[in-house]
């Protein structure tokens, strides 16, 4: 059991998102590079053929060419085919010979990548680990997280500053293929909530399966890092007291917030189909958190060119129609509506002037 503990390090689990080639595409390069450093080397000492001598026979055919850049190549070296004045012998010495190591380095590149992927990956993930910052932590890759990660894309988070962490390698392995980050492990842990960083994090989403599991994520992250966001999902609407408590800054409740827009499409589908136009990111109607701007400090809400839902004031969130807004401050944070514009662009805040009524 010691040993075990002692074999895990900062590095396990840890996958980067990288291309590889496959086999077949892997030993056809080697094989290309093989047969020109070959067809160099035949080259080099065809254009010298008269400085080779073969037996008592001074001068080489084409096929004595091929025939001695094989052997040499390949280290055999019978030494029937030798060169015999000085530029040849220092062509073999400056050029051929590197050609040799090189020709020797291809066939054996198996053996030596191999040998080399485990460092090369420590390598990366060593380069990772110093560098990233700032990024969301997904912890969970199922239907929940996969949501979360597209509406962070449309949001203009990139990949990079994405981390996935799920306990089922094959989910790892599919977040690494659309080129994200993953740690295989499970998110409750402190050991592997630190192989992703987590004290440089800037916001955490916990979607888990288990209310359970996600109050000892959420229990385990504010732990290791007091200040970073929280947000996680549960089934249970019992159950958001108890995350909340355990540190979550945003609680949503799936299974209710599921059955009320069931309830909704009855009566009022329009409704329900604004509302999923609202959670799609990129196409049709966005929400969007933004800061008031220089130009929109003293107009009312609803003077604004974007729908203004919620004014942020003091760590305070007031309706639109809170009559306590009055006029916009300087540093009032928005929650607002926007209309995507062809092209998947958002119509930019007004700076100043009132909307066209």
């Amino acid at each position: 059991m010691d040993g075990n503990r002692d074999a895990v390090t900062e590095h396990t689990g840890v996958r980067l998102a990288h291309v590889e080639l496959s086999p077949f595409r892997q030993v056809w390069r080697r094989v290309v590079i093989a047969a020109a450093v070959l067809l160099a080397t035949v080259l080099i000492v065809w254009l010298d053929r008269d400085a080779y001598r073969d037996g008592d026979e001074v001068g080489i055919t084409l096929l004595d060419a091929f025939y001695y850049a094989t052997v040499s190549l390949s280290t055999t070296g019978y030494g029937d085919i030798t060169p015999i004045t000085p530029g040849s012998r220092l062509v073999n010495i400056l050029i051929i010979t590197p050609l040799r190591v090189m020709f020797l380095i291809v066939l054996i590149g198996t053996t030596l990548e191999a040998l080399t992927t485990r460092t090369r990956e420590e390598f990366r993930i060593r380069r990772w680990r110093s560098t990233v910052r700032q990024h969301v932590i997904v912890c969970g890759y199922g239907t929940k997280g996969r949501s979360a990660i597209r509406s962070l894309q449309a949001s203009g988070t990139p990949l990079d500053q994405i981390v996935v962490v799920d306990p089922d390698p094959r989910a790892v392995e599919e977040a690494n293929s659309i080129g994200l980050t993953g740690i295989v492990g499970d998110a409750s842990r402190t050991d592997v909530l630190r192989r992703a960083s987590i004290e440089r994090a800037r916001a955490v989403i916990v979607a888990a399966n288990r209310d359970d599991a996600s109050v000892l994520i959420t229990l385990t992250v504010r732990q290791l890092n007091p200040g970073v966001p929280i947000t996680t999902s549960v089934r249970e609407e019992e159950n958001a007291q108890l995350l909340r408590q355990s540190g979550a800054d945003t609680v949503i409740t799936t299974s209710a917030t599921a059955g009320r827009l069931l309830g909704l499409s009855t009566d009022a589908p329009r409704v329900v189909a604004t509302v999923e136009d609202l959670v799609t990111g990129g196409q049709g109607l966005d929400l969007h958190q933004r800061r008031v701007t220089a130009g929109e400090v003293g107009l009312s809400p609803r003077q604004l060119r974007d729908v203004v839902l919620s004014v942020t004031r003091g760590g305070r969130t007031l309706r639109f129609d809170d009559p306590l807004i009055g006029t916009l401050e300087a540093e009032d944070v928005l929650v607002v509506v926007r209309s995507n514009r062809p092209g998947g662009r958002s119509a930019a805040p007004a700076e100043q002037g009132s909307r066209p009524r």
